[in-house]
């Protein structure tokens, strides 16, 4: 669940600190929403705020109120005391998979922070030694079904992304009686918002090096359906200390699947970053570009694009409010650079530029080089590299997305009904057809039909929803031991160790497979010529690299996609 900023304090040199916990509007009234939490601060204001665009405002003095409450009279006790439900605890399950209990695999260390919803411990893994960090919800909190759900949908977009670089990895979910608890990477680095606090804003060439680290993962999200809804420095963390150290994305606890051209209402972010058609309560996945823009002007300039004294106030300015680029450090910076941030914040979600375009700016690329050709979006480009392996490997995939639990292939799922528009559980030639093209693919006829059929692995004319997941199941999932381990013994009938050619016979058979010559897989996958596949060929099968990779051109399992599809009102 998100943790937000909600004011801020600016400095005269330019530096902004967060200073209060958290506000989540979810589920709005026709009013603006009550904030959640908040700690009470006072503040010795000047008589008139200066305007946003003439000059930095003066240094905010912040005073923390200590208050002792009067000492009442013993309450008489009360005859009945109604206690406020949780549906956190009414559920039968928070999580729809049964996990084990998390301290049967990992000791849990000391505090490293807590929000809302829950706290984040340190934790090792007992079998190996290694560091993590567990978030731990405590379902009490979760008061309502929607507070359910959302916990549901975090973890599920969780593992959605699982494999992009700069995401936040998943290690595994547990619940409990009390709690459920996320086990993922460990971020000891910090965020990005001490940083720009410690250096006061950044050099162009280091901000542009974050800013396409930063629209990489937006990108990333469009192309697999999710709205992350709530980026901000403090949501990016640092993997170590060291200087150029990786940046990734964290808390995805607003974030949400989407649909191309789907409009959303309800108004959810951070107050500095949100975008103008959400406080409008119309918006689509432009808006996570708007947020990244305000970024990108923070760790040029060192303050936000849009500030005041109160929430309604800033809300005003990002309604209304001019840009800035005049005040100091502006006019020593570069005219492409202030062309980007202009083009991210268009307040006209139509006109605004998309993360893809963002990405192919002069002032983010790479030594100024554009790419070579548009990058594929993640469904065509998963469904080439699936098309590239041996019909083992996919057999493999197969049964490893048939193992896997409801939460991490509910992103899959909700992609594979984008594509079924009939909702028949099997997607057919012109549903493929119109589903790459809403995804922002430009194929002819012969290259889908190519994909189809790669991905029909029972040779029925369509992709039913197996084999779709195994199609576009990101392959990090196979570096899992389990997984692997899971898929041999399906093959390895008799429990030998070995899969034999007349095992290997059964499992097409079952999978409806006849067109196959069970000898050229066996020779393609067995390094010492015994006749056979043992556990560890079955591995380097599936773990290698496919040789076809490069002439189907794939680039990245990650790529844009419903970039030309999403319309916005």
């Amino acid at each position: 669940m998100g943790n937000n900023c909600v004011g801020s304090r600016v400095s005269k040199d330019g530096l902004f600190e967060s200073i209060s916990n958290s506000i989540w509007w979810s589920r709005p009234t026709d009013d603006m929403i009550t904030q959640t939490s908040r700690e009470i601060f006072t503040e010795t204001r000047p008589e008139t705020a200066p305007p946003v665009q003439n000059k930095p405002p003066e240094q905010v003095k912040i005073v923390k109120v200590e208050t002792k409450p009067a000492q009442p009279p013993k309450p008489k006790k009360p005859r009945h005391v109604k206690r406020m439900s949780s549906a956190g605890l009414q559920a039968d399950s928070v999580l729809q998979t049964k996990t084990g209990h998390l301290k049967e695999y990992y000791n849990l260390g000391r505090k490293l922070g807590h929000g809302q919803f829950g706290t984040t411990f340190l934790c090792v893994e007992k079998a190996t030694g290694k560091e993590y960090a567990c978030k731990s919800i405590a379902k009490r909190k979760l008061l309502t079904k929607d507070d359910v759900e959302d916990v549901r949908r975090e973890i599920q977009i969780m593992y959605h992304l699982a494999g992009h670089p700069n995401v936040i990895s998943i290690k595994g979910a547990y619940e409990d009686a009390v709690a459920v608890h996320v086990v993922m990477e460990l971020c000891a680095g910090g965020e990005l918002f001490d940083r720009i606090i410690k250096r006061g804003h950044y050099t162009e060439r280091k901000a542009a090096q974050l800013a396409r680290t930063i629209v990489s993962v937006v990108e990333a999200c469009h192309s697999l359906g999710v709205m992350h809804r709530d980026l901000k420095p403090e949501n990016f963390l640092f993997v170590n200390e060291h200087e150029e150290s990786p940046l990734k994305t964290i808390d995805f606890g607003l974030s949400i699947f989407f649909k191309p051209g789907e409009i959303f209402t309800d108004v959810v972010g951070s107050p500095y970053y949100v975008a103008p058609e959400v406080l409008r309560k119309c918006y689509g996945p432009e808006a996570d570009v708007w947020s990244a823009g305000v970024i990108i002007y923070i760790l040029l300039s060192g303050v936000p694009p849009f500030w005041a004294e109160s929430e309604q106030e800033i809300f005003e300015e990002v309604l209304h409010g001019d840009l800035d680029f005049s005040s100091d450090p502006w006019p020593n910076i570069s005219e492409s650079a202030k062309d980007l941030v202009r083009k991210m914040l268009a307040r006209d979600p139509k006109k605004r530029i998309t993360a893809h375009e963002v990405l192919c700016h002069p002032w983010v690329q790479v030594d100024g080089m554009a790419p070579d050709k548009p990058l594929d979006p993640a469904v065509l480009s998963r469904l080439k590299q699936f098309s590239a392996m041996n019909k083992l490997k996919k057999m493999a995939l197969r049964v490893i997305a048939e193992n896997l639990s409801e939460e991490e292939i509910a992103g899959l799922k909700e992609m594979f009904k984008i594509i079924d528009t009939d909702n028949s559980g099997q997607i057919t030639f012109e549903e493929l057809k119109a589903g790459l093209k809403r995804f922002g693919a430009n194929l002819n006829e012969s290259e889908i039909h190519d994909l189809l059929q790669a991905a029909d692995i029972d040779n029925s004319g369509t992709i039913d929803y197996g084999e779709f997941v195994a199609a576009t199941l990101h392959l990090n999932k196979v570096e899992r031991g389990d997984h692997l381990f899971a898929a041999f013994s399906y093959f390895d009938k008799d429990g030998s160790g070995y899969i034999t050619q007349d095992e290997l016979q059964q499992a097409c058979e079952e999978f409806g497979i006849s067109d196959i010559r069970l000898e050229d897989v066996i020779r393609e996958v067995d390094q010492d010529n015994d006749g056979r596949i043992d556990y560890n060929e079955f591995v380097a099968m599936m773990q290698g690299g496919d040789t076809d990779l490069s002439k189907m051109g794939i680039q990245s399992n990650f790529s844009v996609g419903f970039r030309e599809a999403v319309q916005v009102c």
